[in-house]
């Protein structure tokens, strides 16, 4: 489809150091924008992204995260306050503790909406918990931009997010093609993560849709909180349950604490790993040849476009209401072609909360 190019690069005339033109280069960036917006199942078309050079004034914008567990969030985290430094505008970002935490993570929007936010970015802990809140955000006035997860409230802003449908069906028909109808069966357990998040329930849909017709067996879909320790039960428990298993496939998470696990029962060479998105510990899991593959949805791009697409809205500047990164498979074919800076954090990145 035809490209086109989105917003305006930044003004010669306008002095800055190195460092900030250095943060320029990540755009333009190659996404997809679905229209109409808000359904996952409507046309796309390629765009390459441009955003603004510099916000007009320091706005003061809330971020409201599921938890800072694992690396796939620290890369949001990294995405959406280097985009606010870079912009120049002010953020707040909040954290709730886990998937199991609805509540706080409305009390805790709440309280930023309280204390003079502009306008509230959301990595939703819940598809359809957070609708109430997003409609009285949105009568007061303020942009609310989904990221990353994904809401159904109608009054949403915009949505800068992919298809976790799609990420879950890209891992599938990779394995799918390794293992067609009429060749011999696999078995392969699944864990897609927290029931009931929107981003679980799409990419479990995906996955199973993908593996239809192939020679994959589905003996097990697990589901539970992305933290560490509880991904690793989860993979514990089923190896138990199902000896003759082939395929460990899943969250990041679920990948990475899988490795040492079959490695301590002497199952590394029997049972494979796969994920369905991208943290550094699957980067290095595919490089190592511990893990077969997985696609990126280019984390921290998703990131970086919630906050552009924030201003923009508090600006009265035009913007794409539902843009996401376009995906690609990941494996030990081509990890050495991959830029990991559109997906992970810098070695040694701490989550910050606060950008003044």
């Amino acid at each position: 489809m035809k490209k086109t190019m989105f917003g305006l690069m930044a003004s010669c005339a306008v002095l800055i150091g190195a460092t900030a033109l250095a943060d320029t280069k990540w755009f333009p960036y190659p996404v997809q924008v679905w229209k109409p917006a808000f359904n996952m199942d409507s046309p796309r078309t390629d765009l390459d992204y441009v955003a603004l050079s510099k916000a007009a004034t320091a706005h003061e914008l809330c971020v409201s995260f599921p938890h800072m567990k694992d690396a796939y969030w620290l890369g949001v985290n990294y995405g959406v306050t280097e985009e606010a430094k870079r912009l120049g505008v002010k953020m707040q970002v909040v954290e709730a503790g886990g998937y199991t935490e609805l509540n706080n993570q409305i009390s805790q929007i709440e309280d930023c909406v309280a204390a003079g936010a502009d306008a509230v970015i959301i990595g939703a802990i819940s598809f359809d918990g957070m609708n109430n809140l997003v409609k009285e955000i949105s009568k007061k006035g303020i942009p609310v931009i989904d990221v990353i997860n994904g809401m159904s409230a109608p009054e949403l802003t915009a949505k800068s997010l992919v298809s976790f449908g799609e990420m879950g069906a890209k891992t599938g028909a990779y394995l799918a093609e390794l293992h067609p109808a009429g060749t011999a069966t696999v078995e392969v357990a699944w864990f897609p993560g927290p029931a009931g998040a929107g981003w679980v329930e799409a990419g479990n849909s995906g996955f199973a849709d993908a593996i239809k017709g192939s020679a994959i067996n589905l003996v097990a879909t697990k589901y539970g909180d992305t933290g560490k320790e509880a991904q690793a039960k989860l993979v514990e428990d089923t190896l138990a349950a199902f000896p003759d298993l082939d395929y460990i496939v899943g969250t990041a998470v679920t990948a990475e604490a899988a490795i040492p696990i079959l490695r301590s029962q002497g199952l590394a060479d029997d049972i494979k790993i796969a994920a369905y998105y991208f943290t550094p510990g699957v980067y290095q899991g595919i490089k190592r040849r511990q893990i077969l593959a997985a696609p990126t949805d280019s984390t921290v791009i998703q990131g970086r476009i919630a906050v552009d697409i924030a201003v923009r809205a508090l600006e009265g500047r035009s913007f794409e209401k539902h843009v996401g990164p376009e995906l690609y498979v990941v494996s030990q074919d081509n990890i050495k072609s991959f830029d990991p800076t559109s997906t992970l954090a810098p070695a040694g990145f701490k989550p910050i909360f606060r950008v003044d």
